[in-house]
């Protein structure tokens, strides 16, 4: 079993590329939005380093008036060492008058005015482009400067950015609002990424190992599926229905498998009755032409005297007609099969037809000792096919005479019931069990078979009556008490009636 040619293992392998694309795709994206939001917030935590550094800047710039004392120097060592900031300070024209270091080399004058020291008039390189930027932002609608900054402090690594125009100082006799910039490391930020990347990749090679091994084992279990439906299939093709397909699946392929296994169940029972009818029919196309073929030699060759030909004639007579009721029969079912089917009718008496099948069995019922009752009846006239309804009666008939017990009774009734025409055929001895009444009208089926009785027949007799009925609109019905009786009743609806009928309806009938 080749399970790369199946095509589950295509479909298993287009699933799992593109499930594993949509979680990387999704790592991706939870990375982002978490740096992003870390990031953010180390932004914000910045700006409040730096909003309490100036405030205490600014507390103790009112107290002293100075801003290179010693008290300056530790909270600029403070800030620069345990938040690991860089710190610059731009005049109103965006020069820098203050960074690291300043504080060992800045001037105080006598009236406590800030002098740049020599070192520090021009800032580094690297800020000169960030302080136009910054006093351009801040000096804008937002008042300060948020940003992650990876060009104009180092180019080595990025920097978190925070600027404002809060803090006051005298410089150049006048008190001016300065610009201050606070730069601070991005190592944590750094840091919490990498973090993140290793814990969503776990977590994603988790979940892709996990769906892999949930994908493997469903694709395995349907291409075994696959491979079995095409085995068993290859032998239903070839005529073998020795092996059924397996159920244990779930969803759609358990109901195509189960239609599947019925289908093939209908084809098996439909073969072994299509040879059990050829059968049949050979043996009852056999017996007959064999009879008339005797009888009709033995006229022909003298073996018969000429005294008792008619006798023999009658005899071939009846078996001409018996095979013609069975031809009939043939020829009937596959023109109710095929819808072609076309009734001819007109006023019949039911009971003639009744009592002129009854004569054909005059010889089994004589040899049954049957007692006949119901044919004095009032004669019953319908509007019907002749030739359809006397098939029907033929066939009940000689289900009655095939299954009465001997000794027994046949019971004829005629009678009109709101409009419907019944006449019915009543017949004592076994009867039939709860089983065989669900199946007596199926084609092929022969109660007679399971009781080892008279195998003739072909099991077509009581299928082809119900839909001739149903070509007229009726119904036929069985009612049977087991060990007691069986009983068929007919109901033809009158012409108006039949006619203003369109459904075709079937009744079943149950013991009673």
């Amino acid at each position: 079993m080749n399970y790369k040619e199946s095509s589950y293992h295509k479909l298993f392998k287009f699933s799992f590329i593109t499930i594993a694309s949509v979680l990387v795709f999704i790592s991706i994206i939870l990375v982002m939005i978490a740096s992003r939001i870390f990031r953010n917030a180390e932004l914000e935590q910045l700006e409040k380093v730096g909003n309490l550094y100036i405030e205490m800047f600014d507390d103790e710039y009112k107290k002293s008036g100075q801003i290179s004392n010693e008290t300056m120097q530790k909270l600029h060592h403070r800030f620069s060492t345990e938040e690991k900031l860089k710190i610059y300070i731009y005049d109103k024209d965006g020069k820098c008058i203050f960074s690291e270091g300043d504080y060992d080399q800045s001037i105080i004058n006598a009236d406590n005015r800030f002098a740049v020291s020599s070192k520090t008039l021009v800032p580094s390189s690297e800020v000169k482009d960030l302080a136009a930027e910054i006093k351009k932002e801040i000096n804008g609608k937002d008042k300060k400067y948020l940003k992650l900054d990876s060009s104009n402090i180092s180019k080595s690594e990025p920097y978190l950015l925070y600027g404002t125009k809060k803090m006051f100082v005298n410089y150049n006799g006048d008190r001016e609002k300065m610009y201050i910039l606070f730069c601070g490391r991005t190592d944590s930020i750094d840091s919490f990424t990498l973090k993140m990347i290793i814990v969503v990749s776990v977590m994603a090679l988790v979940v892709v190992y996990i769906t892999f091994v949930m994908l493997r084992r469903r694709t395995k279990k349907l291409t075994s599926y696959e491979y079995d439906f095409l085995k068993v299939s290859e032998m239903y093709v070839k005529g073998d229905f020795s092996e059924t397909l397996t159920t244990d699946i779930d969803g759609l392929p358990k109901e195509i498998t189960q239609c599947v296994n019925a289908l093939a169940e209908n084809v098996k029972n439909s073969e072994e009755a299509s040879k059990t009818f050829i059968a049949n029919v050979s043996h009852e196309l056999r017996t007959p032409i064999t009879t008339v073929g005797g009888f009709v030699s033995g006229i022909l060759d003298g073996t018969i005297p000429k005294s008792r030909q008619n006798e023999y004639l009658a005899i071939v007579s009846k078996e001409i007609q018996r095979l013609k009721i069975l031809i009939s029969s043939m020829l009937n079912m596959t023109k109710f099969e095929s819808g072609t089917m076309m009734p001819n009718f007109r006023e019949t008496n039911l009971t003639d037809l009744v009592i002129q099948t009854v004569l054909m069995f005059e010889k089994k019922i004589d040899e049954k000792n049957i007692e006949i009752l119901g044919l004095d009846s009032e004669r019953l006239i319908a509007v019907a096919d002749a030739d359809l309804m006397q098939q029907v009666i033929y066939n009940l008939v000689e289900n009655a005479v095939k299954f009465v017990n001997t000794g027994g009774t046949l019971t004829f009734e005629f009678e009109k019931v709101d409009g419907m025409n019944c006449f019915s055929i009543k017949n004592t001895g076994e009867g039939l069990r709860d089983n065989e009444i669900q199946q007596v009208f199926d084609r092929f089926y022969k109660t007679d078979e399971s009781r080892g009785k008279d195998a003739a027949g072909l099991g077509l007799g009581l299928a082809i009556s119900r839909k001739i009925v149903h070509l007229h609109k009726g119904h036929i019905i069985v009612k049977s008490v087991y060990g007691e009786y069986t009983k068929f009743i007919i109901q033809i609806p009158d012409l108006s009636i039949r006619q203003d009928s369109g459904d075709e309806r079937t009744d079943y009938g149950r013991k009673r």
